[in-house]
């Protein structure tokens, strides 16, 4: 059995039941441990533990027999000192699944009967919750790969910046090598990561654009794909996209979001608001799997990204306000990598670089025309130092080590 690294969600998601009878959503790519985390928060509540899955013909029958088959399959007739806990597995899938999941929690879930976790390697938003299906009746979790200050704490992290832990030399390495999800970085071995990385791509595009989408060119799709990895980081040019694939415009932009969707990749959108000559222009994009670029300079734009967004999900997924990650560039040519919002406000800029080299002066000027508390040039390669990037206000130079580990 592979080993199991304790996430940081796991914490997260007990106290969730112990609260809420909400039902919980754990959306996130396809491979980065939802039905393992699962599978280990069981012993957290100690649950009865009930997994069905879409995808297991078994259990599809049983979902099919609607709500009471599933109770049965419960024993929810039969008292017990904890509710069972209840996985539904790439559920999705089935047309009518809001209804479902409505019918089962209005029925089962008043009286504290049974508690829900439905997961989804496709985002589970990608549907529309309108009308009166869901609403009220889950709160969601985003899980993302490992990332620096996960491996060096499970526990939740219960304020948004924490004070830094210096990282393991070769955990960050593997980290920043083999990417974060759990069964390549844990084994940390090459030649399984090239047949992984290989069956999950093959899976994403053959699998979940299949079954979830209307799209049929998946070709031309997995082209589109290797054009987005090629310019990770990179601001998106439909019309150079439209016309290396030979289709439209609208069908990239269309297609562009469908991988937003499937978690393949994720853009981020220019701050205009208080910049002088600011260059309302298209998002920059960003892939989940930072292994998958080859270029030194863009994968660490990338690897600092995914930390961003995944420190802006947690935080937001936790109730504590609303983050968003978005970049910089003015007429100028002024630019800085991402700017971290807290509540619409600027809070902090991040500009990146693989080598310690002189401080950027667009850090300077931006931080100043749009108020920004904290400016950092996060330099990769840098040693870490026991400081608190957060007690500077003004632009700074940080080593990655030390800034990611005050994150989440």
């Amino acid at each position: 059995m592979a080993q199991y690294i304790r996430r940081l969600y796991q914490q997260l998601v007990a106290n969730h039941f112990k609260k809420n009878r909400q039902m919980l959503f754990l959306m996130g790519p396809r491979q980065v441990g939802k039905t393992t985390l699962s599978l280990h928060i069981k012993d957290s509540l100690s649950s009865d533990f009930f997994y069905l899955n879409w995808d297991n013909l078994d259990d599809r029958e049983i979902i099919l027999h609607g709500p009471k088959a599933i109770a049965n399959l419960l024993n929810l007739d039969r008292p017990r000192k904890n509710p069972p806990l209840l996985v539904f597995d790439e559920i999705h899938k089935y047309h009518d699944w809001k209804n479902l999941l409505k019918g089962f929690f209005d029925t089962y879930s008043h009286a504290g009967e049974v508690r829900i976790i439905v997961t989804g390697s496709a985002r589970l938003d990608i549907f529309n919750f309108g009308g009166d299906s869901l609403m009220g009746r889950y709160f969601r979790y985003r899980i993302h790969p490992f990332s620096v200050a996960e491996l060096l704490q499970e526990q939740i992290i219960e304020n948004e910046i924490h004070l830094p832990s210096q990282p393991d030399e070769e955990m960050f390495e593997k980290l920043f090598s083999f990417g974060g999800f759990p069964e390549p970085f844990i084994k940390g071995d090459r030649s399984f990561y090239e047949n992984w990385k290989q069956l999950r791509l093959q899976q994403l595009f053959y699998e979940e654009v299949r079954d979830i989408t209307r799209i049929h060119q998946i070709q031309q799709m997995e082209l589109l794909a290797i054009h987005l990895k090629e310019q990770a980081g990179g601001v998106v040019n439909y019309t150079n996209l439209s016309n290396k694939i030979r289709i439209s415009s609208e069908t990239v932009r269309r297609w562009i979001s469908t991988l937003n969707q499937l978690y393949y990749c994720f853009t981020i959108q220019p701050w205009s608001k208080n910049v002088t000559r600011s260059l309302l222009k298209e998002p920059k994009v960003y892939l989940w799997d930072w292994s998958l670029i080859a270029e030194a300079g863009a994968k660490a734009e990338n690897f600092i990204a995914s930390h961003l967004l995944k420190a802006c999900h947690y935080w937001m997924d936790r109730g504590m306000g609303k983050y968003e990650l978005f970049y910089l560039r003015d007429k100028e040519k002024r630019e800085v990598d991402f700017l971290v919002t807290k509540n619409d406000e600027p809070w902090f800029l991040v500009e990146v670089k693989s080598s310690e080299t002189s401080l950027s002066s667009s850090l300077g000027y931006f931080q100043k025309q749009i108020q920004a508390k904290h400016a950092f040039q996060v330099v990769l390669n840098a040693p870490f130092e026991e400081i608190n990037c957060f007690d500077y206000t003004k632009p700074v130079i940080v080593s990655a080590k030390t800034f990611l580990s005050q994150l989440v």
